[in-house]
């Protein structure tokens, strides 16, 4: 199943369902196959999702560090992390934050 994202303010915006899923649970929407966004939702979202991948990259740093301290090698994580993932839908709902547009997906 595939993810397809789509606005008035935006270009149609396409990710593989894992990625679509854990993008719209980190954003607090449900990953039904239809959903709206509307813009009075889009700054939660989008700090959400900055929390997130922050989250993630302190923690991928943190088992670095750990593991260099023990002696250990270093732990290999995806080379496409959640930042790259998620970072096209960040800018699509900066661009329709502005624009007030709501971003809808499965419809």
């Amino acid at each position: 199943m595939l993810y397809k994202f789509k606005s008035s303010a935006a270009g149609d915006l396409i990710m593989l369902e894992p990625n679509g899923r854990r993008v719209l649970e980190i954003m607090g929407k449900a990953p039904d196959p239809t959903g709206i966004i509307l813009p009075e939702q889009m700054a939660a979202a989008m700090d959400a999702l900055n929390a997130a991948m922050a989250r993630e990259e302190a923690e991928q740093q943190d088992a670095i560090a750990q593991a260099k301290a023990k002696g250990e090698s270093v732990p290999r994580f995806d080379a496409i992390n959640l930042r790259k993932r998620a970072w096209p839908m960040v800018e699509m709902l900066q661009r329709c934050s502005k624009e007030k547009a709501p971003i809808t997906w499965g419809v």
